[in-house]
């Protein structure tokens, strides 16, 4: 077994929790936001959505560089486009993945702002923190805006008020 290869099952699971939550956002309140520091919940929702995209189309790179990136788009007017987004980028980061031997997971990559690095870690701790972490803390952030605006969510790690996957 590759090193990558428990990380890439650990992140097909997810996806596919992550989807379920994704096709709950409505487009009628893409704009809605729960506090005024906050992201819209299409924002979050978009943010979570171009994560793996954003991972596939640069884990196979030495690094990032948000200075030197090109723009990303804003979040779509149709939650149907998040969604779909999402999918394509599951697709894409499970590809990228299947790239990474051991040699290159353990090898160095970089996210920097210009000159300034920001990190600098093995292509496997980034693929940890970023897919998988960073994306679980903003399911979580989206599993609350659900709430607050009384859509029911799936379950995630089991039984929500909303579903039980045990049937009970």
């Amino acid at each position: 077994m590759r090193l990558i290869d428990p990380l890439m099952m650990e992140f097909d699971r997810e996806a596919s929790t992550t989807r379920k939550c994704l096709e709950r956002v409505p487009t009628e309140k893409l704009g809605w936001k729960p506090h005024e520091k906050s992201m819209s919940l299409g924002q979050l929702a978009w943010h979570l959505a171009t994560l793996p995209h954003w991972v596939a189309n640069s884990i196979l790179a030495d690094g990032y560089d948000f200075k030197s990136a090109p723009k990303q788009p804003s979040e779509p007017a149709e939650a149907e486009v998040i969604v779909k987004t999402f999918l394509e980028g599951v697709n894409g980061a499970k590809a990228a993945m299947v790239e990474l031997d051991d040699d290159r997971a353990l090898g160095t990559w970089t996210l920097s702002a210009g000159e300034k690095v920001l990190m600098s870690v093995p292509r496997l701790a980034f693929v940890r923190m970023i897919l998988l972490n960073h994306s679980y803390h903003h399911r979580g952030q989206l599993s609350v805006y659900l709430r607050l605006l009384d859509i029911p969510l799936p379950s995630i790690y089991g039984p929500t008020a909303d579903e039980n996957p045990f049937g009970m």
